[in-house]
């Protein structure tokens, strides 16, 4: 916190959240997947369905300093994200009182990509599945339901071109190095305690809400 300023900010919020988050009456669901899977247009288009409230994970009253932790070393670099998972918590909580709450990203997210960055080489050479990096942490609320969007590495990399966004460097990684993009991708699919739903996000917006909402329905009470 001497060094970074922005540090003695999150540590100010995150010592504010309640320990031991308590879910309200509505659903809580987090969308999960690489960029350019097409997260932000199906999480829009199931807060519109569901009146829902839409959250993101690192949460708003952070983001703004999301670009100053990205170029710290990769553990202060985590805590950030991590912080940002339990400061999101507590407005999971809140929100979920009052509305069916969607998430874009959450603690699978923040998991996946230290998993994939701190091993090398091929999936092979991740943790063993039961390991327990892929365990919900017990202390986090917990979602009802994650879905994890999948398209083809093909036609995800021809979306990213036509956003021409300017790229994080995970995505520079991602698109650089398909290993890596193997190892998230295997990540995700190892998380247990809730495990990730998969839902193949390469058709049209359409069909791919309506199977997300065929999931939501079958999976959480609304």
């Amino acid at each position: 916190a001497e060094r970074i300023p922005e540090a003695e900010a999150v540590l100010d919020l995150l010592e504010k959240c309640p320990e031991h988050q308590k879910k309200g009456g509505f659903p809580v669901i987090a969308f999960e997947g690489l960029d350019a899977t097409g997260k932000t247009t199906v999480t829009q288009a199931v807060k519109d369905t569901l009146n829902g409230v839409l959250l993101r994970s690192p949460p708003a009253c952070i983001s703004q300093w999301r670009t100053v932790f990205d170029d710290e070393p990769a553990p202060i670099k985590r805590a950030f994200y991590a912080a940002g998972n339990y400061i999101l918590a507590s407005e999971i909580a809140k929100a979920s009182t009052q509305a069916p709450v969607i998430i874009d990203r959450y603690w699978h997210s923040t998991a996946a990509y230290t998993i994939a960055t701190e091993t090398s080489g091929k999936v092979q050479d991740l943790p063993p599945a039961q390991d327990e990096v892929y365990q919900w942490p017990e202390d986090l609320l917990k979602p009802d339901l994650v879905l994890l969007l999948t398209v083809d590495p093909d036609e995800r990399v021809r979306r990213l071109q036509h956003r021409g966004l300017e790229k994080t460097k995970e995505e520079a990684e991602l698109e650089a190095n398909s290993l890596f993009r193997q190892r998230v991708e295997e990540s995700y699919r190892r998380m247990v305690n809730p495990a990730c739903q998969e839902v193949d996000a390469s058709p049209c917006k359409e069909e791919v809400l309506k199977t997300v909402l065929q999931l939501i329905k079958k999976h959480c009470a609304l």
